[in-house]
């Protein structure tokens, strides 16, 4: 019994592995070279952070001396020794040495009768932070800082003190520097604790999780498992899948390839596979949006002539409808596939051509229905942060579903039918598809220099990054209100101005 238990684990194991490791439609990853920048705009914000600092009151007495320090005030900040480098398996590492910090406090004393106030500039030498920022996908499916951990320490301080009671501060200073010197160490932890966890953590919640692309669409960006980070990437993988808004909630199962991001040139590599593009059309499909109907005026001229030569014995048998006007309705019939080769990225459609009579009073008289077999071209690039499709026409069918004999009459108008489908039917199609869609990205980062790069089943684009926000700008716009918790949701968003739509 126990052999053919460990038996059955033995053909179930293959299964359980691929069921746990679902392939992503969407892969981010971030070099060394993209942590580089980020380390430029992340320094700005902790030096902002730290000249923020609140260092308590520190008053005390020694003998017949009362001393008072209040109104610490952080001036200036010099932090040339910094790196920010990945860890292995979660972690992004943050070291500052040899800092210096710059402050000024109010100093009050009391000596029997003698009372002075005045201002004192202090400074505090070899500084050291060393932080450890965790990353985790969160319930929602988000990047989040999940944990930190930091230390901070302080070499040496120095208070230059000045006035009739020089002396006595002077005497004092052991006590006053070694007080600030403590309280100054005991605050940058927690300042960096919270930038981190929550400052830092609003950028990331303006990344795209499940947003609504349009009024048909949604996408879902949610992560599928934590970060892997190695000592020179940080990859990210993204389930990469549409949905139709009429049914939020169903799942197109992913065959596809996983994409493979070998590079690490630039600084960002954005992977997609077809999957995620067939989950779009498929989501339009069972939004029943792929259709288009073309009728009277709309039907090109020549074309209409054409058609009507070509059904004169049907069109002339239901008189007195002759004159009546023509409409054509192309309908998508499956969910058109997407296939991504080293040469280039095609999309094969099937839809049926319904030709009809439409008098004006009288039920529709079809004519034709046609089958239609045809293979677009796809140009995909990046804009910005959006992922645009320019669709071009490669190669076109028609048959009769009736019989081959029909498939030779119709023959004739496989060239006009193909000009329509060029001129009028693929500039709509076109419209609809260059706004794109977002890419999970931070609100203030974009991409620049794109390169994209097809393989099989699956393309990147490589890219660098550049910020058009600065970082406090967005922390800013989404800093938490302290009297309301707010709570990562999974509910799709609507598409905001800013949000490309597809």
């Amino acid at each position: 019994m126990a052999a053919g238990s460990r038996l059955l684990l033995l053909f179930l194991l293959p299964w359980l592995v691929t069921a746990s490791h679902s392939p992503p439609g969407c892969k981010i990853r971030i070099t060394s070279k993209g942590l580089d920048l980020v380390k430029q705009e992340g320094l700005r914000f902790v030096e902002q952070e730290l000249q923020n600092i609140t260092v308590s009151d520190l008053h005390g007495k020694e003998g017949q001396f009362h001393y008072n320090i209040s109104q610490v005030k952080v001036m200036d900040l010099q932090l040339a020794l910094s790196d920010l480098h990945f860890q292995p398996q979660q972690h992004l590492v943050f070291n500052i040495n040899n800092a210096s910090i710059s402050l000024r406090f109010r100093r009050q004393l009391l000596y029997w009768f003698f009372y002075d106030i005045g201002s004192v500039n202090a400074s505090a030498d070899g500084v050291h932070i060393h932080t450890v920022l965790q990353l985790a996908k969160d319930e929602a499916g988000r990047l989040k800082i999940s944990n930190i951990t930091c230390n901070a320490s302080i070499a040496r301080m120095h208070a230059g003190f000045s006035g009739t009671l020089r002396k006595v501060y002077e005497f004092l200073s052991t006590f006053i520097v070694t007080g600030m010197r403590f309280l100054l160490s005991q605050q940058i932890c927690p300042s960096l604790e919270h930038a981190s966890l929550v400052l830092l953590n609003s950028v990331l919640d303006t990344v795209p999780v499940r947003n609504y692309v349009d009024e048909h669409i949604g996408i879902d960006y949610s992560l599928l498992r934590d970060p892997a980070v190695s000592t020179d990437t940080l990859d990210l993988d993204f389930k990469g899948m549409f949905f139709p808004r009429v049914r939020e909630n169903q799942e197109l199962e992913n065959h596809a390839v996983e994409p493979v991001i070998k590079e690490t040139e630039r600084m960002v590599y954005v992977a997609f596979s077809e999957y995620f593009f067939d989950s779009a059309m498929h989501s339009y499909f069972q939004a029943g949006v792929l259709a288009i109907e073309l009728q009277g005026e709309k039907v090109p001229k020549d074309l209409e002539v054409l058609l009507r030569a070509t059904f004169f014995g049907t069109i002339f048998m239901l008189s007195p409808t002759v004159d009546a006007p023509l409409r054509l309705v192309l309908q998508v019939s499956a969910p058109p596939r997407c296939i991504i080769k080293p040469s280039g990225t095609s999309v094969s459609v099937s839809a049926f051509l319904n030709i009809s009579l439409v008098p004006p009073g009288h039920p529709a008289v079809q004519l034709s229905s046609m089958a239609m077999e045809t293979k677009l071209s796809a140009r995909v690039y990046l804009q910005g942060k959006a992922l645009r499709v320019q669709l071009d026409l490669r190669r076109f069918r028609i048959y009769s579903k009736q019989s081959a004999l029909e498939s030779l009459a119709l023959f004739s108008l496989q060239a006009p039918l193909k000009t329509l489908l060029q001129l009028t039917i693929m500039p709509i199609i076109n419209e609809r598809t260059k706004k794109g869609v977002q890419i999970p990205l931070p609100e203030g980062m974009d991409f620049t220099k794109e390169v994209v790069t097809n393989h099989a089943g699956f393309l990147t684009v490589g890219a660098d990054l550049h910020f058009s926000k600065e970082l406090r700008e967005v922390i800013e716009k989404y800093r938490p209100v302290p009297t309301a918790t707010a709570r990562p949701s999974s509910e799709p968003t609507a598409p905001s101005v800013e949000a490309p739509q597809l």
